[in-house]
This record gives structure tokens, sequence and C-alpha cells, in this order.
């Protein structure tokens, strides 16, 4: 009787790679862990995902062979990370950037970080963006979840995507200069894009919006690090030149360069800049600008070195307003400090008094205007410290209604 040959056909091997592949690309510990452990899980997870072998042989490969450091270069840009629960880039958010890069340069040498600057994006094969998100938890405990993904800057592909959870424990959520000083909530399309880049599973493209900017945003990028150096003459500069492009016509750009004419004594300049500020909030139907407010009061604060332009803030809005023929909803909020009653009252009283002082500007806006006070239910930071902290809950929004 002859042996029974059994053959194993290519398309069954393919399905047994794939499925070997999906599992390791969702295989990500499903309980919260220390940050440091969260970072290093998500960034082999990614590493393991572009490697020639499929993704589950690929990890284990690294574990029990050297890395070989003469193999091909993969040259690697990174959009700065971004914490989505205020949508600014953070401590945290520097913290993670410099783990994930840390790693792969330690155990992956095949990767190699340049500068995120126009001039390397020709020259890079991958864009690395990543993200810190609150994570809804019934537990004492809260959570964040860390997201990383590469994407193929050619076809626009994104060929890995991992994420792991980490417990919000010990995490300094403290802005860096630009976002702490911006008037508004930095919140477009663009941000958008680059949170939906961030959570795409691999095999999909890439936010088309967000690609479609990746250049500009790359001077952007450029200028802000140049605003946090202090450098306001270079960074204004540097704004200008994304402004320049259509496609540099964003948010981040435009406060930018308020915020250097701001720091360089350009008030004029300084007050077009927020003029167009508010226009892009407009055409987005939403704009949060951070006035302060004294703790539990309808004054503003009354430092005027903060408080000092929101007088210009006003004027802007309510001709920016007028200019467009918009309607808008004047939404108030507090910080989670007191009764939520008191807090519905008084976040309604502010909304209240903005309206008053845009209607002293624009009085056609006192038909196109209406109030409504959140509290602090729609908090972003929550941390109840009334200070520049949480100022981000302590906004108000301007959401575009259609007029009657």
């Amino acid at each position: 009787m002859k042996p029974r040959i059994r053959t194993f056909h290519f398309g069954s091997l393919a399905s047994f790679v794939l499925a070997g592949a999906l599992f390791v690309a969702g295989c990500s510990s499903s309980e919260p862990q220390t940050f440091e452990k969260a970072a290093a899980e998500a960034t082999d997870s990614l590493v393991a995902q572009t490697g020639k072998l499929p993704s589950f042989l690929a990890k284990i490969e690294s574990a029990l062979a050297k890395p070989d450091a003469n193999a091909p270069k993969r040259i690697t840009v990174l959009d700065p990370m971004l914490d989505m629960i205020t949508g600014q880039q953070t401590e945290t958010t520097k913290l993670l950037e410099r783990r994930v890069t840390q790693r792969m340069g330690l155990k992956f040498p095949q990767f190699e970080f340049l500068p995120f600057q126009s001039g390397n994006l020709t020259r890079a094969r991958y864009l690395m963006t990543g993200t810190v998100s609150r994570v809804a938890s019934d537990g004492p405990r809260h959570q964040v979840r860390i997201s990383l993904a590469l994407t193929d800057l050619k076809t626009t592909l994104v060929v890995a995507q991992a994420s792991a959870l980490a417990l919000e424990e010990n995490l300094d959520s403290t802005p860096s200069p630009y976002y702490k000083d911006s008037p508004v909530l930095i919140k477009d399309k663009v941000v958008e894009g680059y949170a939906k880049t961030t959570s795409a599973a691999p095999g999909q493209h890439a936010d088309p919006y967000y690609m479609e900017r990746i250049a500009a945003s790359s001077v952007i990028s450029e200028a802000t690090t140049l605003y946090n150096a202090e450098r306001y003459q270079d960074a204004l500069g540097q704004y200008k030149t994304a402004l320049a492009t259509p496609q540099g016509q964003q948010l981040r750009a435009e406060s930018g360069v308020y915020l250097t004419n701001m720091k360089l004594g350009h008030v004029s300049e300084a007050e077009q800049a927020f003029g167009r500020i508010v226009a892009l909030g407009i055409a987005y139907n939403e704009l949060g600008v951070k006035f302060l407010f004294n703790p539990g009061s309808t004054e503003f604060w009354s430092d005027p070195k903060i408080s000092g332009a929101y007088g210009m803030w006003l004027r802007e809005i309510a001709r920016e307003t007028v200019a467009t023929g918009s309607c808008m909803k004047i939404v108030g909020h507090t910080s989670k400090t007191g009764p939520a009653a008191i807090n519905d009252a008084i976040s309604l009283k502010r909304a209240s008094y903005i309206r008053q002082r845009l209607v002293a500007e624009q009085p056609v806006l006192a038909t196109r205007t209406q109030v409504e006070g959140m509290g602090f239910r729609q908090n972003i930071v929550g941390s109840g410290t009334d200070n520049a902290f949480d100022v981000l809950d302590r906004r108000v929004e301007f959401k575009i209604l259609p007029c009657n």
C-alpha cells in the first residue's frame, strides 16, 4: 500500500499567514499597564507588522536573532504626537515620542528617524503618527489608549497600526508653550485627520485631507518648534511660509501668526490674524476660545497679561460673525469645582456676558445669537484645579447655526 502524499497548497499557506498576521496585530493586553510597558508593547507590535516575514514570525525572529545593523534603513519621519483629550502636544506625548523612537533605535536599527521637515518628506518611506486618548472606565482608575501608526508616504496606505492601554497615573498633561499660549482650542480637519490616520487599520488609506497637507504641516511643525524655543521672529517667518500655500491655511498656522505677533508687539498684525482664526472657526462651524474667568465669577481674569487681549478677541468675533452673515450659539463651560447646579448657572451667565459684549460691538447680533450653559458636563481636562492647567474647561464655544 502506497503512502498517501498530502499536498499543501499556496492558498492554504497564504490564509495561514494572514490569520497569523492578524492575530499578532490584534494581540495586545486587554488590561491597562504602566505607561512605559504600554508604550513598549505598542512599539513592538507596530514594528512586527512591517517585517518581511509575516508579522507573527517577524516578532519571533526579532526576539531570537540580533538585529542586522547593515540592513537597508527604513527612513521615517514623525509628525509630533497629540493628546486627543485636549488636542495638544503635551509632556506626555513628548515622553511617548521619546520612548517609541528610543526603543526602535535600540531594538530595530533598520529604522532611522529624520526630523519632521519638508526636505525630509521626499527621503522618508514612512510617516509615524501617535495619539494618547482617554478611555471610558467605570472603575476608580482612569485609563488612556496609546495608538501608533506607520503610513507609507508614497501610497498613503497605513502599513501598521498598534495600540495598548495604560493607566492614567503620573502623566504630565502640561501643554507645550505654543498650545498653552494659543487663544483657541486647536481643532480642525487636519487634527481630526491625524487622529483618523492613527486609528486606521493596516491596508486602509490614511485620511486624505490630512495627507494632502502633510508638507505644509511639516513647515508649521518647524515654526512651532521655533516658537517653543522663543525664536519668535524666525517662527513668524515659517508660519507665513506655510500660509502662503493653499494647504497651509490651517488653524495652527494662523494661531502661530497671532502668537508670534503678540510676542513681538505687533498688535495690529495680531488682531488681523485673530480675525482669520475666527473666520476659520466659522467655516468649521465651531470655535472654542479660551476666555479665562475669575473662579465662580463672570468677570474676566484680573491679570491683564492674560485677559488684556479679550476685548480685541470679542471685537473680531463680532466683526467676522457679521461679515459672514452667521448666526451662533454661545456655549459657556466651567471647570469641575463645586455643585453642578451652581456651575450650570455660572456657565450660562458667562455665555450671556459674552453675548452682551458681542451685541455691544455689533447690535445686529442681538437677533442672531443664543446662549447655553453646559456647566462642567463637557470638561476636556476635568482636573478642577481652577488655574491655567484646566483653562480649556473654562472655555466659551461658538457653534455656528443656520439663520432662520
